[in-house]
């Protein structure tokens, strides 16, 4: 009877080990490689105030909201209080513009010390509070009575006339994964009894200064310009490619609101060009009169961003890399 015991303790055991060999082993979840996160290096927004009430012309009360378009109410004109810094912002992770959605239509710029993305947060802690020197940089160009840089006129009589007749003005922004963009379209802008419906196309790049800046014209006036503000009695600096199609007209020195040393640049191609000239506020580029679309580019460089340049050698030395570029390849990426 023992024997028998024992054997069949033996059989037993033979069974599980046989049974343990067939046992599959247990299956392990693979990790998949993490997916790095892509950091945004531009950005473009317009935020407007809801919940508010206009009383005149301001907008009084209510809270900002980002929308991805608007159409401008007939109210609204500069400081009304109703778009955040006063219109659409667009930045790179180098520089930062802002256009005045109003009468003024003038292009400003925000100098940035950090390369992250900042104009979500721009004006939220007090709605002109971005005129004082921050973490991430400041306002930092007064436009005035002038165009700032790059925006669009009309050069009529020596003069450059503003957007102050206009029937209605819509604008939008759009971010993509290598650019952001505004567009900005003004029905019927009225300026020396004509009238004409104007497309304004902006875009920015990563790792860029430059905004490069498509316009189409219903009609071929004659005086439609661009132009750059005249700060500080600054020389304008000028220079032309190789294949004399692109030119650039630039200034640079203590013209920032710091002050400090800020340069600024138009890049055109020169069939496009009527004139260049001057206006009372403005270094003021004349367009031909046409109904084609016309892409020109503008930049800031201010020397308190990260790397940035800090002297006028430097500042030509840049724009003449650009200037090349244009000359080989007839645009700027």
């Amino acid at each position: 009877m023992k024997n028998i015991t024992v054997l069949t303790s033996m059989l037993l055991l033979l069974n599980l080990s046989a049974c343990k060999k067939n046992i599959e082993p247990k299956a392990t979840i693979e990790e998949q490689p993490k997916k790095e996160e892509t950091v945004a290096k531009t950005y473009a927004e317009i935020s407007i105030k809801e919940g508010g009430h206009w009383e005149g012309r301001k907008y009084l009360e209510g809270t900002f909201k980002n929308v991805d378009s608007v159409k401008v109410p007939t109210e609204h004109t500069d400081h009304s209080w109703y778009i955040r810094y006063e219109g659409p912002g667009w930045e790179s992770n180098k520089i930062g513009y802002r256009l005045y959605l109003d009468w003024r239509n003038a292009i400003d710029i925000f100098g940035k010390k950090t390369d992250t993305m900042v104009l979500s947060k721009v004006g939220l802690d007090g709605f002109d509070s971005y005129h004082e020197m921050q973490n991430w940089g400041s306002d930092i160009l007064k436009a005035g009575k002038g165009l700032g840089i790059g925006a669009i006129g009309r050069y009529v009589n020596k003069e450059v006339v503003h957007f102050n007749e206009v029937d209605s003005t819509f604008a939008k922004t759009e971010n993509f994964e290598n650019q952001s963009v505004v567009t900005v379209n003004y029905f019927g802008w009225k300026t020396n009894n004509q009238k004409t419906n104007l497309t304004s196309n902006l875009s920015i790049s990563p790792n860029e200064r430059y905004t490069k800046h498509t316009i189409q014209s219903s009609e071929a006036l004659q005086g439609i310009c661009t132009g750059i503000v005249k700060l500080s009695d600054l020389p304008l600096l000028q220079n032309e490619s190789e294949n004399e199609k692109w030119g650039y007209v630039a200034t640079y020195g203590k013209q920032s609101l710091v002050p400090d040393n800020l340069g600024m640049a138009i890049f055109y191609k020169k069939e496009s060009i009527n004139e260049i000239t001057e206006g009372n506020y403005d270094h003021v580029l004349v367009f031909k009169p046409t109904t084609t679309a016309i892409t020109f580019y503008f930049l800031g460089a201010w020397e308190q961003e990260i790397n940035g340049i800090q002297s006028q050698e430097e500042f030509l030395s840049y724009l003449d890399q650009k200037l090349a570029e244009l000359n080989a390849t007839d645009k700027l990426k």
